[in-house]
């Protein structure tokens, strides 16, 4: 085959991997280095797979029906009360879930933008107001508005990855014992370690993605001509993305600081192979990847919304419009409530692990329907992979939420 074609016939499996690393992952990956080394390589290696399996069944949906999810659940038959809660259920899920998302990723972008420029905090009403915040949230904002933002990713993503192979390259370079490493690959969690491994299951398989990518999938390619494109679009992109968090998490692991509350703090374990230069290639790398993720996570939200609503899901529809303004401004409210960023942006990734079991249970059911996918349904093996997959992601929330709650199995 052409390697030509497969890069000229790449989608938006791309942008997917540049919404889910971003400053959430960076931070989160760091963090499981810092607290607990190489032990939780395991729960990224599941979210790898669950990521392609969970992505390749929303986009396998998008292009057999020609619809995306929102407008799947709002044209489901049978009992109209499940029909209509589930719509709700969603637009609740997807809606708070982003903002809190969307808080993460602006706050993420901010402590990127504080290694050139440290923004002043303003009192209004009570509220603390970061103007870092507010300027980064405008921008990301206006460029959904004007609605050329594909443009600006194909920059941004460039960025990321730029960033990414600085990780790639640092994680080797650190010379890691590789024993320990693989050893990591070895499932074990205990009650210390178990919000950040929920954390990291959340920032790779992202609920709100698979409502963009089967979106995004059927405008790309048409029909069941399209499927070994998607397939081979999103295993290149999200294994690529795998690796990256591996490497971000092995970076933290050598990471010689005991607090992390700033990109200056995140980018020590940079500075043995990279020195001064370190903080500003940090810097430079959260603001790019904080920016990708604060506008894929709007959009997404955006889609979802219109789609479930029976509206325009046009980018510069008025409804889309709106919809992307009211994510955007509960993020900046709830990345203004004086919260430490890091705080933050666990607090939306451990959110995200909890959401996942209620839209990839659905995700799955859907895809099981010969009515709605025919000969294109899941088989019985990748439906029971499947169901494996969300008892684990049921069983972690669980866990995560008996845990905040102080209550221990």
């Amino acid at each position: 085959m052409n390697h030509n074609s497969v890069f000229k016939n790449l989608g938006p499996g791309p942008i997917i991997a540049a919404a889910f690393i971003g400053p959430g992952t960076v931070t989160v990956c760091t963090l499981a280095g810092v607290n607990f080394g190489f032990s939780l390589l395991w729960a990224l290696g599941i979210s790898v797979i669950s990521t392609i399996l969970l992505q390749e069944i929303s986009g396998r949906l998008g292009l057999i029906t020609g619809k995306d999810l929102s407008q799947l659940i709002r044209d489901q038959k049978g009992n109209p009360v499940l029909r209509y809660f589930s719509m709700g259920l969603v637009l609740v899920a997807i809606g708070l879930g982003n903002a809190a998302y969307e808080s993460g990723n602006i706050s993420g972008t901010n402590l990127g933008l504080q290694v050139f420029w440290d923004a002043p905090t303003l009192s209004l009403a009570g509220m603390e107001v970061l103007l870092g915040n507010l300027t980064l949230g405008i921008l990301a904002f206006t460029l959904l508005w004007l609605g050329n933002y594909k443009a600006l990713e194909k920059v941004l993503v460039g960025l990321v990855i730029f960033m990414s192979i600085a990780f790639t390259a640092t994680a080797i370079l650190t010379k890691p014992d590789w024993s320990a490493v693989f050893a990591g690959f070895i499932p074990s969690w205990n009650d210390a370690n178990l919000p950040t491994l929920v954390a990291l299951i959340g920032t790779t398989v992202v609920p709100y993605n698979l409502f963009l990518y089967a979106s995004l999938a059927k405008n790309r390619w048409s029909g069941a001509d399209g499927i070994p494109w998607m397939r081979r679009d999103i295993v290149i992109s999200i294994v690529f993305g795998g690796i990256v968090s591996m490497a971000i998490l092995m970076v933290g692991a050598a990471n010689v600081s005991t607090e992390i509350n700033s990109a200056l703090d995140v980018s020590k374990g940079l500075e043995g192979v990279f020195g001064s230069f370190a903080k500003y290639m940090m810097g430079f790398g959260l603001m790019a990847a904080g920016l990708t993720s604060s506008i894929t996570a709007p959009l997404a939200a955006g889609l979802v919304i219109c789609g479930i609503l029976g509206w325009d899901q046009d980018i510069r529809s008025k409804q889309m419009r709106a919809s992307m303004g009211v994510i955007m401004g509960l993020g900046l409210v709830f990345a203004s409530l004086g919260i430490k960023p890091i705080q933050l942006i666990t607090l939306a990734q451990l959110a995200n692990g909890v959401l996942l079991p209620l839209i990839s249970g659905w995700i799955i059911w859907v895809a099981s329907q010969k009515t709605i996918l025919g000969d294109f349904r899941n088989k019985t093996g990748h439906t029971i992979l499947a169901v494996l997959i969300w008892l684990v992601t049921v069983v972690l929330g669980l866990k995560s939420v008996l845990a905040v709650l102080g209550i221990s199995l």
